[in-house]
């Protein structure tokens, strides 16, 4: 891919969802300059993404598309950059199949796990009732995986895909909040072990490793 140009993705210095994007550039080699902002309610980021979140992208390689929301930045690097389908699926079942999990990861994973980070460390008062709620909640998600992940490696058929790669930032970093009194006090290795042997296999990848050493 050394005729790219390389893509521009804006990333904030904390945060899961731009490790997302990092993680699958890395394991396609696409070339990406990322940009670190550190407001995203200014008006010039605004002007890219008028919700204000992180990440973005903008493809020098296709018109200067500007795309928002990490679910569909994914797929739109799977369908514009995995043209051999390394980490995408191919038949038509398995595509729904991703479709279905990449869902789940942007709605039943990503907003549990942001509530628990926002009560457990910058709502100003203390609610312990909410901060149960949703540790409960990432723990009901961890049974979901397992349950979905036993007797198989991945998600969508028999190999690795970019699904699995959009839950590894989010369960990483919940499974290392507090020193990872989280994962110690619902004893999710040996309770979760499907789930748990497979965020083990994806976080010693080298895109991932990449992705927590960048901004």
């Amino acid at each position: 891919m050394s005729d790219l140009k390389p893509i521009t993705l804006y990333v904030h210095a904390r945060g899961p969802n731009p490790k997302k994007v990092i993680i699958f550039l890395e394991e396609l080699g696409v070339p990406y300059n990322s940009v670190v902002i550190a407001n995203s309610k200014e008006e010039s980021y605004l002007a890219i993404n008028p919700n204000g979140r992180l990440p973005a992208i903008v493809d020098p390689n296709n018109d200067d598309l500007t795309l928002w929301e990490s679910g569909a930045i994914l797929e739109y690097i799977s369908e514009k950059y995995d043209g051999d389908n390394k980490f995408s699926p191919v038949t038509d079942k398995e595509k729904w199949q991703a479709k279905q999990y990449l869902h789940f990861q942007m709605s039943g994973q990503g907003p549990y796990y942001g509530q628990y980070m926002w009560f457990n460390f910058f709502h100003p008062e203390q609610v312990p009732s909410a901060k149960e709620r949703y540790g409960e909640q990432i723990v009901r998600v961890f049974g979901v995986l397992d349950r979905i992940l036993k007797d198989k490696e991945y998600l969508v058929g028999d190999r690795l895909t970019y699904v699995d790669l959009a839950f590894i930032p989010w369960d990483k970093l919940a499974l290392g909040v507090l020193d990872g009194e989280l994962a110690k006090k619902y004893d999710v290795e040996n309770k979760y072990p499907n789930f748990y042997a497979w965020h083990k296999r994806l976080v010693e990848r080298p895109s991932v490793t990449k992705a927590f050493t960048e901004a």
